[in-house]
């Protein structure tokens, strides 16, 4: 992974003169080619189950359950084209921080709530009337499998206030790709992408619990 972002983030950096779809599409690359390595040399593959309950939709509000940093990656290949929230402190990273930086991510410092709010509303609406998805990971920060963090609500604020429909999404990655380790190990980690949940004319801790008890019944399925 750290070799090639050396390669594949200045590449991301020279695609700045053309438009945003080229350097995506670069960095997707990149994706498919980490997956494709964890499988090759860790025997780690993955399972999707519910691609069609994503199938015409032009804009979403992703809530995944958030374990290890595999799903921060894979989701890049699963997903159509899309941002994430994430910390800024990431975007200094050298070389792939700054690639990331190109990628219109919704940076926030999560020591600041009140701001890192106002900014996911107003990045995120402008994203999704682009046509991406936002990708946000409501329990803040990766849980050990088995441990259930709460849900933090502003990718529910940020669905109640433009009306784009959620697509909760479960997984058990972190049982093979766990979280402050250098191990991997092999298996099949399984996805299973939720039913559309709407928005519209509801309140956003309706949207949030409805998200949450949805991920919480896939996890005892996984």
């Amino acid at each position: 992974m750290m070799t090639t972002a050396l390669i594949v983030g200045p590449l991301v950096l020279i695609c700045t003169v053309f438009p945003f779809s080229v350097r995506y599409h670069v960095a997707r690359l990149w994706v498919a080619l980490v997956l494709w390595s964890a499988k090759i040399c860790c025997g780690l593959s993955y399972q999707v189950e519910g691609l069609e309950n994503i199938k015409g939709i032009d804009a979403a509000i992703v809530l995944c359950k958030h374990q290890s940093a595999f799903e921060t990656i894979a989701l890049r290949l699963i997903l159509p084209m899309q941002t994430a929230l994430l910390k800024k402190s990431l975007l200094k990273l050298p070389m792939w921080g700054w690639a990331l930086a190109t990628l219109k991510p919704i940076a926030i410092d999560r020591s600041k709530q009140r701001e890192s709010l106002k900014i996911l509303l107003k990045q995120g609406k402008a994203f999704l009337q682009e046509g991406l998805w936002v990708v946000v990971f409501p329990e803040g920060t990766r849980a050990a499998p088995g441990e259930v963090k709460k849900f933090n609500v502003g990718g529910a604020i940020l669905a109640e206030k433009t009306g784009y429909p959620v697509i909760p999404i479960a997984h058990n990655a972190g049982l093979f790709w766990p979280r402050n380790s250098f191990l991997k190990y092999p298996g099949i980690i399984k996805i299973k992408i939720g039913p559309v949940i709407t928005t519209k004319n509801r309140k956003a801790t309706d949207i949030n619990y409805e998200a949450a008890e949805w991920i919480a019944q896939a996890m005892t399925e996984l």
